[in-house]
């Protein structure tokens, strides 16, 4: 079955379609989603989200869209954790602007990061991010003579202990409140004077503004709760659910932004996918909160469809084919093969169990019978 005849099969149409991979660096999952989209483009989808910083994404776009960049810089400060290294990526951004070249503004494809403007060992200041929005408003705001000073150090911010330790963050600083009140006053500015700035720059350039000035309130909202005290469990699991939340409401801005151009499609870790609440055994700790995909799927409804990806043995992660009996061993051994949920029925799948000879260095999250059931199909590489 191919991805179209599965969308097609659908009852109604799919704005979002999630396309999961179980780990990431496994070199086939990114060159059958660089298949797949091409499959998608030919059927009316404009756009890709990736699992990596929305503001970093701009770069990448710009390279899309046919800017003066070489793509070795574009491959670095166009993705976040170091993404722009793994296989397939380069070969999709250069599909994408090949594709592009000559074609109408609204024939263009897209290429979108949706994740937040941050690492698990973790985050920066605003500093950037309020610049930006600073220099664009220019003289329609009285900028913070103490801005630089609130702000201090970088190594104030991205200390790794402070997400281990919420007294080393200095999220809940007074400087932080005020940075978060400076940050809320400068989006304001940029909405009460749209007119004015639109007319003086164009639509893009405020639409980049208010990005900035989006993840600089969303740094500091995450800096505030990893200073929140709390058992450590529970505190992680806030800082993954902030995260994930943050993946939500970029993926409903960028269909807000495309809605008029076509579907778009997101590729991403089957954890910030699935339809779920999203569990992790990490470090001693039993970890859950609610992923991108559950709330996504809460608020678009049949509208978001996912694929969960499902990987049998693997060379580039050393991983062996899975033991009888589990969800991936049950599935085809010929592949890749996208599985329609409808295929996998409760008879099937009753007596099978989740694998577990996967080390917690090769980042993999083995299919479960909620994972399957609550999918809309299974794309299987074995």
């Amino acid at each position: 079955m191919t991805v179209s005849a599965f969308l097609a099969d659908r009852a109604g149409p799919a704005d979002l379609l999630a396309l999961g991979e179980p780990t990431h660096g496994e070199p086939r999952f990114a060159y059958a989603r660089n298949e797949i989209f091409e499959e998608l483009v030919a059927a009316g989808f404009r756009s890709v989200a990736y699992e990596s910083d929305r503001v970093a994404g701009l770069v990448a776009d710009a390279y899309v869209q046919g800017g003066d960049l070489p793509i070795e810089q574009v491959l670095v400060d166009g993705f976040s954790h170091g993404f722009g290294a793994l296989p397939g990526n380069r070969e999709l951004l250069e599909w994408m602007r090949a594709y592009n070249a000559g074609r109408a503004q609204t024939e263009r494809l897209t290429f979108h990061g949706f994740d937040a403007a941050l690492e698990m060992t973790g985050a920066p200041s605003p500093r950037r991010f309020l610049a930006h929005v600073l220099a664009y408003v220019g003289d329609h705001v009285d900028p913070p003579a103490d801005l630089d000073a609130l702000i201090g150090p970088e190594e104030r911010w991205t200390d790794p202990a402070a997400i281990m330790d919420h007294s080393r963050s200095i999220g809940r600083s007074p400087e932080a409140l005020r940075l978060r009140a400076i940050a809320d006053d400068l989006r304001t500015a940029l909405y009460a004077n749209a007119p004015r700035l639109v007319a003086a720059s164009s639509l893009a350039e405020w639409r980049r503004a208010d990005l900035h000035a989006d993840t600089a309130i969303r740094l500091l909202g995450y800096h505030a709760e990893a200073a929140a005290p709390a058992l450590q469990a529970v505190r992680t699991s806030r800082l993954l659910g902030v995260r994930d939340a943050w993946m939500a409401r970029n993926l409903l801005a960028i269909r807000a932004a495309e809605q008029h151009r076509g579907p778009t499609l997101v590729f991403a870790n089957n954890r910030h996918l699935q339809r779920q609440p999203s569990t992790w055994q990490l470090a001693g700790m039993d970890l859950e909160w609610a992923s991108a995909g559950s709330i996504v799927s809460a608020l678009l409804g049949e509208r978001y469809a996912v694929i969960i990806g499902s990987l049998g043995a693997s060379a580039a992660l050393d991983l062996a084919a899975p033991q009888p009996g589990t969800f991936e061993a049950a599935l085809p051994r010929m592949g890749p093969t996208l599985v329609d949920r409808a295929d996998l029925t409760a008879e099937l799948t009753a007596n099978l169990t989740m694998r577990t000879d996967p080390k917690p260095e090769q980042g993999y999250f083995p299919l479960d019978a909620e994972t399957v059931a609550r999918c809309d199909a299974v794309l299987h590489i074995p």
